[in-house]
């Protein structure tokens, strides 16, 4: 049924209220096993000394979360900044060239940060795709990308590459993998763009224009180098309506997102708690089930604060970035579930929907979906761990669709038929419920172990039934309702929004 199938307001003022009076009873939980666990011997290493005027230790089991905030956050904020200032002058003074002075930018900081030695690397990697694309072959362009990307990712080739990097520094491994797998995505997308082009070639300057955008360099998002290209490209450049306005709110939600993350790890250790399997088995259904549902939540939000300080710079210097990806507590289907949505829409242009076209059948489906998970474990880097979640994440996005062409068969479809549309989108929710804790389940694999992901599997599903499993699945699907009504308003306003344009 449509997406605009509307249910009484009496029906959502109730599904709101049970999610949250359950987010609040799950919250609690976690809070006072964050309280009674802070002096555990297990937990000295991810809980640090933080407010001593309220008495509250924090969480720093995060490396990433720690590492932007204490030893790159100057390097950042000199980088960056030393960015926006250069862009500004370069686009009032010489707009139609400002592609050159960023690639140049870009090169001094890889090389006053990484060292020569780094820069060769790279640029090696720059040439050898380079001279794959002049053939305009794309299956010479896969095949060179993806042997460049194992070789960042796959021993003894990665360590072999990193060994010609001397000296060493807190952030040297980070900035190393980070820039080398970013810049073999954008060659590769280079590559390919060119192989569609029909009439000539880019040039070398072209690709190292694009990759050495300093924004984009070391931590993405990955902009497929057509939109980079058109948009850079730009000589008038103009600000939309309110842009500017637009731009500070969006970096004044990020500094709030930051002060509130810092706020929550003070209060709630969940990205330490789940270490601890002993006094996990202590904690009730309930709180494990948030407990997982929060570690999901941070993670986007982590995802969120990082793309957005850095989308933030790339639309002062008059560019459209891939937006921040989607929260997962706006998702309840696997096609949408993704951090990184500038990898996502990589992954989707050159493999996904390549091989998968209109993904409605299932053979095609089944191979573009086997395609993107292989690249993307490659991408993520081959180990035990990543093969897991790349199988239980590729099962999950074909399950949707086989569970979708079997209820599309002639006596389920006569009998959605019959029902009115509301009936229909709560049956849909209640679908929808279980495919959000697949989702949950299916990806803290890889954000926490292997070991905590069967743990809250198996209370879930096994110890807890049937009281927890169907308790929790009814919550969900109280959400799942509220996300469909947000869905059914962004709809209606979309519509209007079109209308108004036609007229």
């Amino acid at each position: 049924m449509g997406v605009k199938t509307i249910l009484p307001s009496y029906e959502l003022g109730f599904y709101a209220l049970v999610v949250t009076c359950a987010v609040v009873y799950s919250g609690s939980g976690i809070f006072e096993a964050s309280r009674d666990s802070v002096n555990r011997k297990a937990f000295r290493d991810g809980i640090k000394p933080g407010w001593h005027y309220f008495g509250r230790k924090m969480d720093v089991a995060d490396f990433e979360w720690v590492m932007w905030f204490t030893s790159f956050r100057n390097v950042i904020i000199f980088a960056l900044s030393g960015h926006v200032l250069f862009g500004k002058i370069c686009s009032m003074t010489v707009p139609q060239h400002r592609a050159v002075m960023y690639m140049l930018y870009g090169v001094l900081a890889v090389l006053g940060s990484m060292g020569l030695v780094y820069l060769m690397i790279i640029l090696s990697h720059c040439l050898v795709l380079y001279s794959v694309a002049l053939a305009k072959q794309k299956w010479l362009c896969y095949v060179a990308g993806l042997c460049c990307l194992a070789s960042f990712k796959v021993e003894p080739f990665s360590s072999w590459q990193s060994g010609f990097v001397t000296g060493a520094f807190d952030l040297q491994d980070v900035l190393f993998y980070g820039g080398s797998s970013f810049t073999i995505m954008r060659c590769m997308s280079f590559a390919l763009e060119n192989s569609e082009r029909k009439e000539g070639i880019y040039s070398i300057f072209d690709l190292l224009k694009y990759n050495f955008y300093l924004p984009f360099f070391f931590f993405g998002p990955v902009m497929t180098f057509d939109q980079f290209h058109a948009q850079v490209s730009t000589q008038e450049l103009r600000r939309k309506d309110d842009e500017m306005r637009n731009i500070r709110v969006h970096a004044l939600l990020h500094v709030g997102a930051i002060i509130a993350v810092d706020i929550f790890f003070h209060f709630f250790y969940i990205l330490t708690l789940p270490s601890d399997l002993k006094f996990m088995n202590r904690l009730s259904d309930w709180s494990l089930a948030g407990l997982a549902y929060s570690n999901l939540v941070y993670d986007w939000v982590k995802a969120a604060v990082m793309f957005g300080v850095i989308n933030t710079i790339a639309r002062l210097d008059h560019l459209d970035p891939p937006q921040p990806p989607k929260c997962i507590t706006m998702l309840y289907v696997f096609a949408e579930t993704h951090f990184d949505r500038g990898i996502n829409d990589w992954l989707c242009k050159y493999v996904y929907d390549h091989i998968g076209e209109n993904h409605d059948n299932i053979m095609k489906e089944l191979v573009a979906t086997i395609a993107t998970f292989a690249v993307t474990t490659l991408w993520l880097g081959p180990c035990e761990i990543v093969y897991i979640w790349s199988v239980f994440n590729w099962f999950g996005l074909n399950f949707e669709l086989w569970v979708q062409k079997f209820f599309q068969l002639e006596p389920f479809a006569k009998l959605e038929a019959k029902m009115s549309a509301a009936m229909s989108r709560r049956i849909r929710a209640v679908f929808g419920a279980a495919n959000f804790w697949a989702i949950v389940l299916y990806n803290i694999l890889a954000l926490n172990s292997l070991e905590f992901a069967l743990l809250v599997t198996k209370r879930l599903l096994l110890t807890g039934f049937p009281v927890s499993t169907l308790s929790i699945w009814f919550i969900t699907y109280c959400g799942v309702q509220l996300i469909k009504e947000r869905e059914r308003v962004l709809a209606i306003e979309e519509e209007e929004r079109n209308k108004a344009k036609v007229e």
